[in-house]
């Protein structure tokens, strides 16, 4: 998986499935517009400009680290940490999939290579692309969910701190592989 699932999941565990909704939201939505993005030809600005590949890259890191740090450092789950305050928010999810290289360079080779076989063309890069932002919808849902049962483990001081930073460093390892590649 790559950061946004991971991240879904560790929102879930610590968060709980329900103040975790708008995180879910904004990273759909984020997911739109790198779908758009890569329908609209994305990829020619990326080749014209490979540096801004890379300042992409390394801002979406630089997020991808606050929000890791977010998950490392949420407080441990008691009765009276309800206020949902540490939670990430629509904007955080809608900026880590905006910034997530991972997303736009899996849509540019899936409509490079993979497009439905419909004519006109429009319509192939249109149909493709709500396919698969349909598959990311129940994929995104199934890691929020995962992470809403592991919930339980969160509520045990030295196992939440040791889960939240593995899964912190996990979405970090996902973020630097996909930078290396």
């Amino acid at each position: 998986p790559g950061p946004a699932p991971l991240a879904l999941a560790a929102a879930g565990a610590v968060f709980g499935v329900r103040r975790s909704l708008p995180f879910l939201m904004g990273i759909l939505l984020g997911l739109a517009v790198a779908i758009s993005g890569a329908a609209l030809g994305l990829n020619v600005l990326f080749e014209a400009f490979p540096e801004a590949v890379f300042v992409m890259q390394l801002v979406g890191a630089a997020y991808l680290l606050f929000i890791a740090f977010k998950i490392a450092t949420a407080p441990v789950i008691s009765p009276g940490l309800e206020t949902g305050e540490y939670a990430p928010t629509f904007v955080h999810g809608f900026v880590l999939n905006l910034m997530n290289p991972k997303a736009y360079a899996a849509f540019v080779a899936i409509f490079s290579q993979f497009l439905l076989p419909t004519v006109p063309k429009a319509w192939a890069f249109a149909l493709t692309g709500v396919l698969c932002f349909l598959v990311a919808l129940v994929v995104d849902v199934v890691w929020l969910c995962l992470g809403g049962l592991m919930r339980p483990l969160f509520t045990r001081p030295q196992s939440a701190r040791v889960l939240r930073l593995l899964l912190a460093v996990l979405m970090l390892v996902s973020v630097a592989w996909v930078i290396w590649q």
